[in-house]
């Protein structure tokens, strides 16, 4: 059964930094892809960032406008987002997704966590 399993969000003050997790299990994770998203109430789900599986290839959406610095280990099968200067409009639950790319970066992503919550507030 494949699990991913988001950890690290919670509430902060505007300026502050988080990194989150994204801990995978039954999947063969240095094959896959793994995408950040973010969905905020009564809003659209948005792009973060993914990571290629194995070349460190990174793609990067506008939702965190330059903030955001995406890693992962495929020894430790987990990804990591590292955010910055965190603002109120970063407010949402955020996402891990696991998937298979054919053409970079499109992913069809087959796996997702359950999100994690992260709370900017003064």
């Amino acid at each position: 059964q494949v699990q991913l399993v988001e950890s690290g969000g919670g509430l902060v003050h505007p300026g502050a930094s988080l990194t989150l997790s994204c801990a995978t299990s039954g999947l063969t994770f240095y094959t896959h892809v793994v995408g950040w998203f973010r969905q905020a109430p009564e809003k659209e789900r948005q792009f973060v960032a993914a990571m290629g599986p194995t070349d460190g290839d990174t793609f990067y959406g506008n939702a965190l406008n330059g903030r955001a610095t995406m890693s992962r280990d495929n020894i430790k099968n987990t990804a990591y987002l590292q955010m910055n200067n965190l603002q109120v409009e970063d407010t949402a639950v955020y996402y891990c997704a696991a998937g298979i790319s054919e053409k970079w970066p499109l992913v069809d992503y087959g796996y997702w966590g359950q999100g994690t919550q992260v709370t900017v507030s003064s």
